[in-house]
């Protein structure tokens, strides 16, 4: 399949999908005439690709886990064990990230109403 109907079936846009290609995440066929020809494989890599990348990693990342899918029923299957504790080092700094802006939204919350330079605001 072309590009374009790659792109239909995945949601991905067609500068996404070169993109991916640039990362080395998606290595599509060429024809003769230099046009890039996707199969089904290709597809189900895009989904994943999209998956892994709205989880917060990196294009660096995608690029190590997606050579440890051991199927096409998930993601990420237990067969590669070294990634396990980078995802779940990235996972406790998403956590840390959330409690940040969790402690930031309440302090905004604590100031709704109230004037931001005490009981009398200087004189404009």
């Amino acid at each position: 399949m072309r590009i374009g109907e790659l792109a239909r079936r995945t949601g991905a846009s067609e500068r996404a999908l070169r993109y991916y290609e640039e990362q080395g995440l998606l290595s599509p066929a060429r024809l003769p005439n230099g046009y890039r020809d996707y199969d089904e494989r290709c597809a189900v890599t895009v989904r994943r690709i999209r998956i892994l990348l709205s989880a917060g990693l990196g294009t660096a990342a995608v690029a190590e886990i997606l050579p440890c899918v051991a199927d096409d029923t998930v993601v990420l299957a237990g067969t590669c064990p070294e990634l396990r504790e980078g995802l779940a080092a990235e996972r406790r700094r998403i956590d840390a990230a959330i409690g940040d802006l969790t402690a930031a939204r309440d302090i905004l919350d604590s100031l709704v109403g109230r004037p931001l330079y005490g009981p009398a605001a200087p004189a404009a």
